[in-house]
């Protein structure tokens, strides 16, 4: 330790006690008499304190709680999205329907074309490739002169 300095030593102080001062009791006001009608006059409630004063007043009946309201047991959003996603399937169904019956009906258009085109091929070659009629190697077309006078045929 430093020679100028003296050992620490704690300092013993007093305790100071402090006690609270307590109020005079309150001079009890009478409380205004409210006129209640006849049939509904509260209750009374009076309680003893643990130092043996009095307390009186009215009852307070207890605050009920508001009915709570039945949910049902599916929410509305989730019946909302189930019945949408049967139109969706439904209007699907139809779609593939019209889609199969589009398609079909192209199949048969084509066959019907084809099936005229090999009818009418058939039939040419048939004039073409007959040995009946003519014997000479060609086709004879006769044309006549068609006259219009004043817009009517002459022919």
């Amino acid at each position: 330790m430093y020679p100028d300095h003296a050992p620490h030593v704690p300092v013993q102080r007093a305790v100071e006690v402090h006690q609270p001062t307590p109020y005079p009791p309150a001079v009890p006001v009478p409380a205004p008499v409210v006129p209640v009608q006849p049939g509904a006059v509260p209750a009374v409630a009076s309680i003893v304190l643990p130092d043996g004063r009095i307390v009186t007043g009215y009852a307070i009946n207890a605050a009920r709680p508001e009915p709570v309201a039945v949910k049902p047991a599916v929410s509305s959003t989730a019946l909302n999205v189930a019945l949408g996603g049967v139109g969706f399937l439904a209007v699907c169904g139809g779609l593939l329907l019209l889609t199969s019956f589009i398609a079909t009906l192209t199949a048969f258009i084509t066959q019907l074309i084809i099936l005229a085109a090999v009818i009418f091929g058939g039939w040419i070659a048939v004039q073409i490739f007959s040995t009946s009629g003519h014997q000479g190697g060609g086709t004879t077309v006769n044309i006549r002169r068609a006259v219009f006078k004043r817009n009517k045929f002459y022919g």
